[in-house]
């Protein structure tokens, strides 16, 4: 069976402790970490491939909604809090369900088993093949062989992503998840540069105010993956100036 990582983040150590609770006696679900705040919780959620985060609303400094903007669009969220007045604005970033304080074991486990259901249908659909240089997905009920060096950029779009390639002006679209796709691509050919985005840094020809532009497209670079990608192109100036010798 499915095993879903788990992740609550809540300031109330009371409601902390039922979420996480709730998780540990739940089959298919693993708690990897329980956090007092959003800050506390970025390492974790950004790279212990986190597939479902349990978060409060209402916190200091970092609130769950902007925690929510740069959460992986992969990662679902079930948000909690004892306010009824942020379920629209929840659901504006493709939150899971929405569950009111207290929470019973009962609302947790159906918010819990839409999250399961989500994940297996994109997993279930979302076959891979890689072979050397070519990927071949399931794209429209046809299998696609991809060129790797041909690929552009990726655009992830909720539990879909946009395949971009050269010369091509269509792009070739699939029903898998970003993390998926970035585990598959080599690096540091492919980066992911944006929640929403992966790039092929050998294709990247004009970068212009934290954005690179791809023709007509511009593709924004947040601030979690800014350091990364501001590395790879620092090793890349510098290994210019070394063959420049």
């Amino acid at each position: 069976m499915l095993t879903l990582r788990c992740c609550v983040i809540d300031d109330e150590p009371l409601a902390a402790k039922l979420i996480a609770g709730y998780v540990e006696k739940t089959p298919y679900l693993e708690l990897v970490g329980s956090f007092a705040s959003a800050q506390e919780a970025v390492k974790c959620v950004l790279e212990d491939n986190i597939d479902l985060v349990f978060l409060d609303i209402n916190m200091p400094q970092l609130n769950g909604m902007e925690f929510a903007k740069i959460i992986p669009s992969e990662c679902k969220i079930v948000f909690t809090t004892a306010y009824d007045n942020y379920a629209i604005e929840g659901f504006k970033v493709n939150a899971v369900d929405y569950l009111l304080k207290p929470v019973s074991y009962e609302e947790f486990v159906l918010a819990s088993n839409k999250a399961l259901r989500q994940v297996e249908m994109s997993r279930q659909v979302s076959d891979i093949s890689i072979s050397r240089d070519f990927i071949i997905i399931k794209s429209e009920y046809k299998l696609v062989q991809i060129h790797v060096p041909d690929i552009l950029y990726i655009e992830g779009l909720k539990d879909y992503v946009k395949i971009y390639v050269e010369s091509d002006s269509k792009c070739i679209m699939t029903l898998m998840s970003m993390r998926t796709l970035e585990r598959s691509l080599p690096s540091p050919m492919f980066l992911r540069v944006h929640r929403s985005f992966i790039v092929n840094t050998s294709k990247i020809k004009i970068i212009e105010r934290n954005r690179i532009i791809f023709g007509k497209t511009y593709i924004p670079i947040s601030e979690t993956y800014k350091q990364a990608f501001s590395d790879l192109i620092e090793s890349r100036l510098l290994s210019s100036g070394r063959n420049d010798e």
